[in-house]
């Protein structure tokens, strides 16, 4: 990933390196198979240095359509990586990007667990007394899921704790405290 200048620290090279932050996020997005826009939004949420910024500012400064930022703020705030923030008097639509992701998008992901296993349980229901090997798969499947949804619970108490540990030896800044 880029380093941020050093030996220039006007505005223009902190948003050039705010975006090259985010085309770096964007590019390892695309690597996981996910959408490479929402790592520029994300990338850019997180490191940009005003509270919130308006969905046509953010086009702007990614040099990418307002089509496709929509589409991109709708599923990070469908996954809780960003938020909609609201400004009284003002209908245009402003983002930030969650204090915590990567823990909301864990708490987050959540969710989706339970309404497939209601609905894998709805199936095994529907299944004939003969569909063994249908039975097999459909119960492994909610199985497994019953059993991913316990390691998430641990997993985000975990990073909690872990969280909690930090900032009380480091601050929230995660630099050491003098």
């Amino acid at each position: 990933m880029t380093t941020p200048p050093s030996t220039d620290p006007t505005p223009n090279a902190r948003e050039e390196y705010r975006r090259q932050f985010a085309e770096d996020l964007s590019l390892i997005w695309e690597m996981a198979g996910t959408s490479r826009m929402d790592g520029r939004v994300l990338g850019y949420l997180m490191v940009m240095d005003r509270p919130f910024i308006s969905a046509a500012d953010l086009a702007t400064v990614l040099h990418a359509s307002a089509g496709a930022v929509s589409i991109s703020t709708r599923r990070l705030v469908d996954t809780r990586f960003i938020r909609q923030h609201s400004v009284p008097g003002d209908r245009r639509h402003y983002f930030k990007a969650e204090d915590d992701p990567w823990g909301s998008f864990l708490a987050n992901e959540r969710r989706f667990f339970d309404r497939e296993i209601e609905v894998i349980d709805e199936a095994i229901a529907h299944l004939e007394p003969d569909e063994h090997h249908a039975r097999l798969r459909l119960t492994n499947g909610r199985d497994y899921l019953v059993w991913i949804q316990n390691q998430h619970n641990q997993m985000l108490a975990a990073w909690e704790a872990h969280k909690h540990a930090r900032d009380a030896t480091q601050g929230t800044t995660g630099r050491p405290t003098p």
